[in-house]
């Protein structure tokens, strides 16, 4: 999730970057640096993947060749058992948040009518909710249940 941020606040600074010194970007009148941002973002995919991956690499040889196979199964069985456990609840979190969003806009129930309409103070918690749950359902629930 750091990551995430992390990347995306070094392409913000790369849109700012071409905003202010390429000529006519404003105006529309040039294209920007697309190849930049693609850059960035696959240079940031790629470094920050290293980390956890060799985490989930090296855990189970070290776990294994110190402590024996009786501590490599329990690393991999607590590994998947736990994994499993955050990415369902990071994935219904992340799809509950997203879900008020749409419940408040669509106003569909008198329950979501006393809630008010865009820009109440529910709506604008519930907009700060799906940023939250985006990332949580698309990328860290998808992610974990694989380790």
């Amino acid at each position: 999730m750091k990551s995430v941020g992390s990347a995306a606040l070094k392409m913000v600074e790369e849109v700012w970057r071409q905003f202010n010194t390429i000529p006519g970007l404003m105006e529309g009148t040039t294209k920007p640096d697309y190849a930049t941002c693609v850059k960035i973002s696959t240079d940031a995919s790629l470094k920050e993947m290293i980390p956890p991956g060799a985490l989930v690499m090296i855990t189970p040889l070290v776990a294994g060749t110190l402590f024996g196979v009786e501590s490599l199964a329990g690393v991999l069985a607590g590994s998947l058992v736990s994994g499993v456990q955050i990415a369902i609840s990071a994935s219904n979190t992340g799809g509950a948040w997203d879900n008020a969003k749409k419940y408040i806009e669509a106003g569909g129930s008198e329950h979501a009518r006393t809630l008010g309409p865009k820009g109440s103070e529910a709506h604008k918690a519930a907009v700060i909710g799906d940023t939250m749950g985006d990332p949580l359902k698309d990328t860290l629930g998808p992610s974990l249940k694989w380790f």
